[in-house]
């Protein structure tokens, strides 16, 4: 598995290259109350020359036929994508229906669900050694099983960089490590984000194969001081406030 953390990606990109994020949340989520759209998201992904996302709803697959297809008109793969929370932990799972995702409940469901779909699907364990949002934590050892990625996550600084046991994990196991933004504000977009060789057919099922196979580059800088200040004040702060005035207003 060739992983470069905290490289310099520019190094390595060229024509042939192509950025990915594949954990991203927009104001569609049913659970998070945020103030940008898709097509927002499309714009700014499209100015900073990205070609694969994924819009991973809480508990709901992102399936809106007009951002799908405003993203192919602007040259980028869109996959419809899911961030599911499972026995308390959360797991994105990418290139999914609703309906394939209507009655998950335990994982031995996602395993089911992976044993019809095989390699069409592929699974990402998000942020799993943080405190917060529903990370799995050390059960991701006992459910590996059901993941064909781990997430590098885009919080970290210094020595606060719990991403160190999820490299363990991932070299012990042989998976892919992916960085994303999980971006819930949109100036949070851009800055984290996996890069691979570009596919002769740009397809999920193409992309997912690159990953598999641990042809990554990872691009995931320290936070800087001014976006920590920014996330702190995000979910302590102008979060709950949305949610209370949105419920509110019900």
């Amino acid at each position: 598995m060739s992983i470069s953390i905290n490289m310099n990606v520019s190094e390595i990109e060229t024509d042939n290259w192509i950025k990915l994020d594949l954990h991203i949340h927009t104001h569609d989520d049913p659970k998070d109350k945020l103030d940008y759209s898709a097509h927002e998201l499309l714009a700014r992904a499209r100015r900073l020359d990205f070609s694969v996302l994924a819009i991973t709803l809480h508990d709901a697959v992102f399936d809106r036929g007009d951002a799908f297809a405003a993203a192919q008109r602007l040259g980028i793969l869109l996959i419809p994508a899911a961030e599911m929370r499972i026995q308390g932990a959360d797991i994105i799972l990418l290139n999914v229906t609703p309906s394939d995702v209507e009655h998950l409940r335990n994982f031995d469901d996602i395993r089911q669900l992976r044993a019809r779909r095989g390699d069409t699907l592929f699974a990402i364990a998000p942020h799993p050694f943080y405190l917060l949002g529903g990370s799995i934590g050390k059960r991701l050892i006992e459910e590996i099983d059901c993941f064909d990625a781990i997430e590098l996550c885009h919080f970290h600084r210094g020595f606060f960089n719990p991403n160190r046991q999820a490299i363990k994990v991932a070299d012990k196991f042989g998976k892919p490590l992916v960085a994303t933004s999980d971006a819930h504000q949109l100036s949070a977009f851009g800055r984290h984000y996996t890069t691979i060789a570009r596919p002769s057919l740009l397809t999920a099922e193409a992309v997912f194969a690159e990953l598999r196979a641990g042809r990554v580059a990872l691009h995931s800088p320290a936070a800087t001081f001014q976006e920590i200040i920014s996330t702190f004040y995000f979910v302590f702060i102008e979060h709950p406030l949305r949610s209370r005035f949105h419920h509110q207003q019900r």
